[in-house]
């Protein structure tokens, strides 16, 4: 499928830069000047397709240094025609520069603005599009990181009285908001118990969008229940916690969207059905709503009672799904460089050992490729070390296009990365290897700062169960044949040899670089610099 994004562009200012990076990189470019949209104040029905594609993954924005906030504002209020799509500012210019003109459009502001990811340069973004492209559908992406909670914020408590079977329940479904471990399955977990406490005929759990004064709701999880009594906390329950349905393709209800303006509980009649609504309220912000309908001709209205108890549910379901998207937040930020946006030395140890535990289980090929830059240490001696962490950022973005989505892209440490590659042998791993030197070869680096540094790469090659039986072994195998590439005048391609195999040893087609040479092993300074 075509990856497509909406770069939103003043008139002023066409972001060449980003369109060429974004271009190269192999995802779809649809430019949309703000000018043009001037007449639209909120989402436009299907705007977001685009032929050859689906959805956009994001909508881009370059936010310069002088960037005025109101144009900020409208750029938001733009970006609501792609409603799925996740929004991200682009700073244009170093990182540096950017803090010390606007030091009050830090991230912190972007993000309250609306903004959901924000990359310090155009070299990032390959990166974090491809994060927003594998959390697609969690709505991981559509709630702010950081919820306020005032001094008098109320602490959780049951109405009274309870009977046991209501007290029991809703301690089962605290439990299971506790267990989840992320925003869909919180959502899950505490319909699946809701409608076991309260009747309904459908329970709905919508996300307010936080970036538009005019609130709108999304459906987060629902399910619609059959029977006509109260479902109980037994296995069927334990086998909906482990399943992720999809939510039905409704509307909110008038009820939803006056609950989450008026921040209080609604109960009322909406087109012979029977509806309450109750906000999803943490801190200062509300969250969501959760909404129950009564669909059957002469459903009772929701109780006082009822409506009482749910209430006292929805702050711990508010709580729980604030902390998931935290969480959640928390655990992607452990797993991804700072630097690059790829994943990191401990993605690729849990990645690695799921991915040799298929093949075992298969019996399927992993290949490693461990990739160092030859003599990177030069550019940091002669441009600094800004200049140098810029041009890590383009090596990975050279290097993302060059793979498939289901491979693995590592920022290993300093200059070196690891990519692996599931379901591949020798030869095929060969190919790629040699696709990312040539590129990698072939590309003129900037350094931020409108250089022309040369680059190249030693990569060496190791296959899982050809060469290694451990995801240790593999890691160690690749970079021992890196290092034999380096020993090979650099700029090259090297397979392992399997000491384990004496034919091995004598097969020429892995014990010789593959590809040639480098033929600039020693790069004069004046070709680092134009």
């Amino acid at each position: 499928m075509n990856k497509l994004v909406i770069l939103l562009t003043d008139a002023s200012a066409p972001s060449s830069e980003i369109t060429k990076s974004l271009r190269s990189a192999g995802i779809s470019v649809l430019l949309k000047d703000l000018n043009d949209l001037s007449a639209q104040e909120g989402p436009v029905s299907g705007s977001d397709s685009h032929p050859g594609a689906s959805r956009p993954l994001a909508v881009l924005y370059e936010v310069a240094p002088e960037a005025d906030l109101d144009r900020l504002r409208l750029v938001i209020r733009r970006a609501m025609a792609w409603p799925y799509a996740s929004i991200v500012a682009c700073r244009s210019g170093s990182g540096g520069s950017f803090s010390r003109n606007a030091p009050t459009l830090n991230n912190g502001t972007l993000k309250r603005l609306g903004f959901d990811l924000i990359a310090e340069s155009t070299a990032q973004l390959p990166a974090l599009l491809r994060q927003i492209e594998d959390a697609v559908g969690t709505g991981e992406l559509k709630l702010p990181e950081e919820f306020k909670s005032p001094p008098d914020s109320h602490a959780f408590s049951l109405p009274s009285p309870l009977r046991k079977r209501q007290l029991r329940g809703s301690f089962a479904l605290l439990a299971s908001l506790h267990l989840a471990s992320n925003q869909k399955e919180a959502a899950q977990a505490a319909l699946a118990g809701i409608a076991r406490l309260v009747n309904a005929d459908r329970w709905t759990i919508f996300l307010a969008d936080q970036a538009t004064s005019e609130r709108k709701l999304e459906v987060l999880a629902g399910r619609v229940f059959s029977d006509d009594c109260l479902l109980s906390f037994d296995e069927e329950w334990q086998r909906e916690l482990n399943d992720i349905v999809e939510p039905p393709e409704t509307e909110a209800s008038s009820a939803a969207y006056e609950a989450a303006t008026r921040i209080a509980a609604i109960r009322k009649t909406e087109d012979a059905h029977r509806v309450v609504a109750l906000p999803l309220v943490t801190g200062e912000r509300v969250l969501g709503v959760l909404e129950g309908l009564r669909l059957r001709v002469g459903a009772r209205s929701f109780s006082q009672t009822e409506t009482a108890f749910l209430t006292a549910l929805a702050i711990p379901i508010a709580a729980s799904l604030s902390n998931s998207v935290r969480i959640a937040e928390a655990e992607r930020s452990s797993l991804t460089d700072d630097l690059t946006k790829l994943h990191n030395a401990r993605y690729l140890r849990q990645f690695l050992v799921n991915e040799i535990k298929r093949a075992r289980r298969y019996g399927a090929k992993v290949a490693a490729l461990f990739l160092d830059l030859d003599d990177f240490k030069r550019v940091n001696d002669i441009h600094g070390h800004l200049t140098g962490s810029h041009a890590l950022m383009e090596v990975a973005a050279v290097i993302l296009p060059s793979v498939r989505d289901t491979d693995c892209v590592v920022r290993y440490g300093g200059d070196e990365f690891v990519v692996i590659l599931p379901d591949t042998g020798v030869d095929e791993a060969v190919r790629v290897a040699e696709r990312i030197r040539t590129k990698i070869e072939q590309h003129e680096f900037t350094g931020g700062q409108r250089l022309k540094v040369a680059l190249t790469a030693s990569l060496g090659i190791a296959v899982f169960p050809q060469h290694a039986l451990s995801p240790r072994q593999l890691i160690v195998s690749a970079d021992r044949a890196m290092y034999q590439a380096k020993a090979f005048h650099k700029n090259c391609v090297r397979v392992v040899v399997d000491s384990a195999d004496p034919e091995e040893q004598d097969r020429g087609g892995e014990s010789k670089p593959v590809g040639q040479p480098a033929q600039f092993q020693r790069i004069p300074d004046q070709k680092l610099i134009s």
